[in-house]
């Protein structure tokens, strides 16, 4: 099954967020967040203005806009706490990421607003599979996607010019399927991946 044609991405509001869809006017609180490089420690260096306004045209996909797909930012009443991103990736396929303020971490935030983007991905886009991926030494991502009922898939090298510490133990790729989300398994205990268990 392919995703199907919407009307844009629509708004979305949760018990704490509301995410709407990324456009120009939101470049200063997006540069901000990538001015942080504790933000982007396992992303790569600090990005300045310049740099964030070059991202802005893939970020705003007409092609991922038209099925109700590509990015969002998110506030928790009137403040900024960072974007959230389902793009296609193939046929039925797409990736979820999301970015957030230092002072947004640690409080669920990440997993609420993901959690509205992977029902919006198979209940209203009709996906078939999403995928996450990062760094293996990033604990605190891994945490929120098997918060959401990915399961790691596989681990690979690290492949990236930009060699940030812990690169050495490569990258993970976490996946969830139409077929699990519907029977809305609840999310894993632990990781699959024997080699890199959870912290206690």
């Amino acid at each position: 099954m392919s995703a199907r044609a919407l009307r844009g991405r629509p708004t979305f509001r949760t018990e704490r967020l509301t995410l709407s869809p990324m456009e120009w006017e939101h470049l200063d609180d997006l540069c901000a967040l990538d001015a942080d490089a504790e933000v982007m420690r396992f992303l790569g260096p600090a990005r300045s203005r310049e740099e964030v306004g070059a991202l802005m045209p893939g970020r705003l996909s007409p092609s991922d806009d038209a099925l109700g797909l590509g990015f969002w930012v998110g506030h928790e009443g009137h403040r900024f706490v960072g974007w959230w991103c389902l793009s296609l990736e193939g046929p039925g396929l797409a990736e979820i990421g999301w970015r957030l303020h230092r002072q947004a971490w640690g409080r669920g935030l990440a997993t609420e607003g993901a959690r509205a983007l992977v029902d919006h991905g198979f209940g209203t886009v009709g996906l078939e599979r999403i995928i996450a991926e990062t760094m293996t030494i990033n604990l605190g991502s891994r945490g929120v996607m098997r918060k959401l009922g990915l399961s790691h898939a596989r681990s690979s090298p690290w492949s990236d010019d930009h060699r940030p510490a812990g690169w050495e133990d490569g990258s993970v790729t976490y996946e969830l399927t139409r077929e699990d989300w519907l029977g809305r398994p609840a999310p894993a205990a632990a990781d699959s991946d024997p080699t890199h268990p959870p912290p206690l």
